[in-house]
Order: structure tokens, then sequence, then C-alpha cells
């Protein structure tokens, strides 16, 4: 059998975004649909408003000042939820209650990528970070909302208690803000193939299985490594 080409896909993200949401959704389906690739998921932060303070806004009074009026808001609404159900997504937009700042929820993915976290457990907080906030409308600013969610992921409860309290990572966080905004990332998903190539917005799953296949492709014949 062969050798499964490996490549490495750095998603950007924010968990208030509905359209990462769907994004990992076809990610899964299109890595899925590449068996003879082995794809290491890495997320990467970012915030759609970071303006938004620690304990967070009245979703609906903070949305309709973003879009203007309820007919706007209600037209975003309606053409989401029909997507967020092809990928088995429940948008519950009706009952989310807060807009919340994510950086707290950012630090915790960052950690749950460490060594001391279990394999796997960085996709596994991610993803209930998106059903807490979209499906459940919970607040995922809310610091025993991540703590509970880090123990779902079999992290430390402890450990992670401590550090949200305290001001670890903040500036790293910020900082890889930052260095996306400087690559010219202004909207996500953004998937980075590889560290080279980027594929903007939530993609059909066809479109990112495809890259994921001529990105793999050109690894295999080296050709990445010539563009050094």
């Amino acid at each position: 059998m062969d050798e499964k080409t490996k490549l490495t896909v750095d998603v950007v993200s924010d968990v208030a975004c509905p359209w990462c949401f769907i994004g990992m959704k076809r990610l899964e389906r299109a890595v899925a649909m590449t068996p003879g690739i082995e794809v290491a998921v890495r997320w990467r932060p970012y915030q759609l408003d970071p303006t938004i303070p620690p304990g967070g806004l009245p979703r609906k009074a903070y949305m309709l000042r973003k879009f203007g009026s309820e007919e706007r808001l209600r037209e975003i609404h309606d053409r989401i939820v029909p997507l967020g159900e092809a990928e088995g997504i429940r948008f519950n937009f009706d009952g989310m209650e807060v807009s919340a700042n994510t950086l707290d929820a950012h630090r915790l993915i960052r950690w749950a990528a460490s060594e001391k976290a279990p394999a796997g457990a960085q996709g596994q907080v991610v993803r209930r970070l998106f059903e807490i906030n979209f499906e459940e409308a919970g607040d995922v600013g809310d610091r025993a909302v991540l703590t509970e969610v880090a123990g779902e992921a079999g992290m430390d409860v402890g450990l992670i208690d401590a550090l949200l309290v305290s001001n670890a990572d903040v500036e790293a966080v910020q900082s890889e803000i930052e260095t996306a905004a400087r690559m010219g990332i202004r909207g996500v998903p953004c998937f980075l193939l590889e560290g080279k190539y980027a594929v903007m917005g939530a993609q059909e799953t066809d479109t990112l299985a495809d890259a994921l296949r001529q990105v793999a492709g050109a690894k295999a014949r080296g050709e990445l490594d010539r563009d050094e």
C-alpha cells in the first residue's frame, strides 16, 4: 500500500463565526474524501471583534448595531441556517443572548494543542465551543464554560482554571492574530495548506478536497521544496 502523504492544515478561525463552524464541518468531510492523505489540522486564532468587553454584550442589540436592521439580520440568518443544516448544524440564532469576547476561548484552544493536553483535544475543544455558541446558545466567553469544555476534552481542569484567571498567553494569541492580519487575512475561515497555500472562506467540500489533493500531489512530487 502506498504511504500516505502528510499535510498540515492551519485553520484561522473564530468560534464566534458561523461560517467557521460550517467550514470545520466541510473540512472534516473533505478529509474523509481524501483517505490517501494524512491531514493534521491546527486551529489558529482570529477575532471578528476584539473590542467586545470581556463580559460580552447583549447579542441582539450588538447585532442590530452591526447590521443596521432586523430585516438585514434575518436575511443573513435565513441564508446561513439551511447551509448549516446541510452540514448537520442546528443554528439557534434566536436563542443566543450573548456576543462573547473570544480571547479566552482562543487561549483554551491554544492550550488544547500543548503537550500536556490529550491527543485530539484541540479539535474536540473547537467543536464543543462552536456547538455551545451556535446550537446551545451558551456563552463561550464564560470561564466556567471554558473550564467545563476543557474537562470534557480530558485536560487538567485545575490548571486551566488557574491559567484562565491569569494573563497566560494573552500576548501570544494576540500576536498570532496580528500575524494573520499581516498575511492579508481579513476574513475567516482561512485554510492554510502546508503554510504555503490559502483557501479563503467556507468553501464547498469538493473545493477543499481538491485543494488537499493538489497540494498533496505537489508535495509528493517535491514541488513544495523547490518553492523554498
